[in-house]
């Protein structure tokens, strides 16, 4: 972790020119980042850490979080130091500044810290699947504090009214639910409860399938895919990266993920386990992402050992990985230069281009079976939520308004 100011500005100065940002706001931030650095050596302050960072927007902005109403002025500022913060721990910035400070108390605050490290560390969970942990459990802890009872107290009844207190709505209830349910399997795993917790947790009605997917046409797809500047070694790997998205409708996991050990050229064939699912998968090497790579791999890829195929050319983070949110920031950034019609609206990283896929061969009377098998899906189930995006096909499934014969329906119908 880089602690010096100095050394962690100069690798996020690095990142603002690698990610393109617009030079008068990439200069807005850096002169709030020189701001800090000299209220840092006035305060003879040597060390970075995010309680420093909270210190000095305390300070100068009165307020270390992002709240209602707060001036254009102080977002930028508060954006920046945030960017110094989340890279000093995540080495990516993050896509927001937070609006809540969660803390934790006591035995299960301790236990609640515990479990989220394990779920990052060993479980090698998402940054978003992290946040989630962690704003559902600082709620456990704080309604367990409110109430004054200890972890061996919960039963239904306080599992319950904890719904009650914090889920309006079946869908929060059951994203809170997953998330209680990892953190008291875990303490049980490791004897810190005599009872499984998670076993007071009653299943509910939510259907994860019943949201409408958002999805592109092929021709805003094929807009998207030719917007990279492919003369440029970032512009081949940006390429490879949509490619890999729209036409195999991989998750940014398995895009991190893929390595030149799961190419076979002679049989012109990609293999790998599906990281969500571990799911084995097989997908034909088409030529378009097979000469997408040979490019990329002969004149834009970073010279290294590193098994992945796709690796960063920033310079900061020079032939390491990419991660997660960088997928998603390489398929924002050629939306926008796509001038896609209200994408901002939509949602807007890889998955909408692997919804776009499913929806676009069902459209071309590509049958559910076969699209589940591209995407990976275990079962056909979890495929027909894409039946909702075909319009056409369901217009087909309307019936016909009967003729009607009762007078009480009719304009002349007479009033009782």
């Amino acid at each position: 972790m880089v602690t010096d100011i100095s050394e962690l500005i100069k690798l996020c100065s690095a990142e603002l020119f690698d990610r393109q940002y617009k030079p008068d706001y990439a200069e807005k931030i850096q002169s709030h980042w020189d701001e800090l650095k000299c209220w840092m050596e006035k305060n003879s302050l040597t060390v970075f850490s995010e309680r420093i960072a909270n210190q000095y927007c305390d300070y100068h902005i009165g307020t270390h979080l992002l709240l209602e109403g707060m001036s254009l002025k102080d977002k930028t500022h508060l954006r920046a130091i945030r960017m110094l913060v989340s890279y000093q721990k995540d080495g990516e910035f993050e896509f927001r500044s937070p609006r809540v400070e969660y803390t934790f108390s006591g035995r299960t605050g301790n236990l609640i810290q515990e479990f989220l490290i394990y779920a990052r560390d060993e479980l090698h969970r998402t940054h978003s699947t992290i946040s989630e942990y962690t704003r559902v459990l600082s709620k456990l802890n704080a309604f367990m504090k409110y109430r004054n009872i200890d972890l061996e107290m919960i039963g239904m009844d306080e599992i319950e009214n904890y719904f009650k207190e914090y889920c309006e709505t079946v869908g929060a209830r059951h994203d809170y639910a997953n998330s209680l349910r990892q953190f008291f399997r875990y303490i049980y795993s490791r004897h810190y409860t005599i009872k499984d917790l998670s076993s007071f947790i009653l299943p509910d009605s939510f259907n994860q399938h019943s949201s409408i997917p958002t999805t592109y046409t092929e021709e805003e797809i094929s807009r998207i895919i030719n917007a990279p500047d492919r003369s440029s070694a970032i512009g081949k790997r940006d390429y490879l990266v949509l490619l890999l998205a729209a036409e195999y409708g991989w998750r940014s996991a398995d895009i991190t993920g893929f390595r030149l050990d799961q190419i076979d050229w002679d049989k012109n064939i990609i293999r790998f386990e599906q990281q969500k699912t571990d799911v084995p998968v097989e997908y034909p090497l088409l030529s378009s992402v097979g000469n997408a790579i040979i490019d990329y791999l002969q004149h834009g890829r970073p010279k290294s050992e590193r098994p992945e195929v796709i690796l960063s050319s920033e310079q900061s983070k020079y032939g390491k990985p990419l991660k997660s949110p960088t997928i998603h920031s390489i398929v924002t950034r050629y939306m926008k230069k796509a001038a896609i019609t209200g994408w901002k609206d939509k949602k807007h990283g890889a998955h909408s281009l692997r919804h776009s896929l499913a929806s676009n061969l069902l459209k071309r009377n590509v049958s559910l079976p076969v699209i589940s098998t591209v995407l990976g899906h275990q079962s056909t189930e979890t495929t027909k939520i894409y039946l909702k995006v075909d319009i056409d096909r369901l217009r087909t499934c309307t019936l016909s308004m009967p003729t009607l014969s009762s007078r009480y329906y009719r304009k002349e119908a007479t009033k009782s």
